[in-house]
């Protein structure tokens, strides 16, 4: 049986213009950066209030990235949407989609680098 959730893998193509994209656009914290032993380049992001850990990973070794949409998502809370929309937009990642009102707020997406999707959810308070 697992223990917990650590972190979760994207591999990217462009490293430096995605790291930027995740601590200037979202607020990330880097964490740790380190070459593995088989030579991907490794970035840990860290979101406030989160335990969890995102890996950015270069390995130019295994060829280009191919990305399949709808494969998966990264969703985060945010307090305000019309106010982040605003900071994401004037850093050039404007809303691809929404925002939506929904049951329990409002939700709406952002494409980051390489066409990895970002939810965006603000909970009715």
């Amino acid at each position: 049986m697992v223990k917990k959730l650590l972190h979760t893998r994207y591999r990217v193509n462009d490293l430096e213009k995605t790291i930027s994209f995740y601590k200037d656009v979202l607020g990330l914290e880097e964490v740790k950066r380190h070459k593995s032993p088989r030579g991907s380049e490794l970035v840990f992001l860290k979101t406030p209030n989160s335990d969890e850990l995102i890996e950015i990973c270069s390995y130019p070794a295994s060829g280009p990235v191919t990305f399949c949409s709808d494969l998966t998502h990264l969703a985060f809370e945010v307090e305000d949407i019309a106010t982040f929309a605003e900071h994401s937009a004037a850093k050039g990642y404007p809303l691809s989609d929404g925002p939506t009102e929904s049951s329990s707020g409002v939700f709406a997406f952002i494409d980051a680098p390489e066409g990895y999707e970002i939810e965006l959810i603000q909970y009715r308070k």
